[in-house]
């Protein structure tokens, strides 16, 4: 019921700028603290060693921070109030209507609101290219940022988001496979991949679920594979099969042009901001079922 309380809660309120204008938001303190180990302890001998001890103190101090909060008088409370900021499905629902919304005023405007919720190339990008990253942004970001905290929050408490949360945030700062963070964030990209092995196949089942549809399942299951990401592959396979279109594909990274497979190769390729609306309304009937399933949980 805790966690119903908190999906309800970033659903409501999602990240009120008043107070995060004010304070540094968790998810900010804890990539301060990731560049702040990647400054110091990046160098040298042994930076695979040195990285994955990095990653086992970061995911400590998180835990045990969860602890601590967990133990105190209204512990629920807090507890409940801890795991709704840290899950973002309003947050990630706006900034993907972003894009829809700044597409309908143009190519420029739409390739400026999408290279903020995608690491790609986006200046030469296309009305159905950034379409196309504007709704594997959704899906991808609905496991990470929605149904995996959730998952860890069930399973583990405060303790589990939150170590789920510094994991991810490590991950995506230094979990590349650059020259610098090669061999130092190596251990955060496993953890990563391993913490979201089963929330990344959850959100495949459930976007099929809510929507009736098997099929979606089925190219998840066939096609999840395809995806250079050993979970982001399974969201966005199911998503694509709900609004049958065809998904990841050919893109651009640092000026050059990568030709990974496409998803669902059948589906529609000529997408637009309508098809940007379909997949937001697909992430808040994903949320409705997950909250309803948790709910049957609490009270069963």
């Amino acid at each position: 019921m805790t966690l119903a309380l908190a999906l309800l809660l970033d659903a409501l309120f999602g990240e009120p700028r008043w107070l995060w204008s004010r304070w540094p938001h968790p998810a900010v303190l804890m990539g301060r603290a990731v560049a702040w180990c990647d400054a110091r302890f990046n160098a040298g001998p042994n930076r695979q060693l040195k990285g994955l001890l990095m990653i086992a103190m970061l995911a400590i101090a998180a835990g045990t921070l969860g602890l601590i909060i967990s133990a105190l008088p209204l512990g629920w409370l807090w507890s409940a109030l801890g795991a709704a900021i840290l899950l973002a499905q309003r947050s990630l629902v706006q900034h993907v209507q972003a894009v829809a919304d700044a597409l309908r005023y143009g190519l420029s405007s739409g390739r400026n609101s999408v290279s903020m919720i995608v690491g790609r190339d986006t200046a030469e990008m296309s009305e159905p290219e950034i379409a196309r990253a504007a709704i594997e942004s959704a899906a991808e970001n609905l496991s990470d940022g929605v149904v995996a905290p959730a998952f860890w929050f069930l399973a583990l408490g405060l303790p589990g988001i939150l170590i789920y949360k510094t994991v991810n945030t490590a991950d995506s700062m230094i979990g590349h496979r650059t020259p610098r963070h090669q061999e130092f964030g190596r251990a955060a990209a496993i953890l990563d991949d391993i913490l979201n092995w089963v929330p990344a196949r959850l959100t495949a089942l459930l976007i099929a679920l809510a929507h009736g549809a098997p099929r979606a399942w089925s190219i998840a299951r066939r096609e999840a594979h395809l995806h250079r990401s050993p979970n982001a592959g399974w969201p966005e396979a199911a998503m694509a099969g709900v609004l049958n279109i065809a998904l990841s594909g050919p893109r651009s990274y640092h000026g050059e042009r990568q030709d990974f497979p496409f998803v669902n190769s059948a589906g529609r390729r000529s997408l637009g901001p309508a098809d940007i609306d379909a997949a937001v309304a697909a992430l808040w009937r994903t949320w409705a079922l997950m909250v309803a399933l948790i709910f049957a949980l609490a009270l069963f």
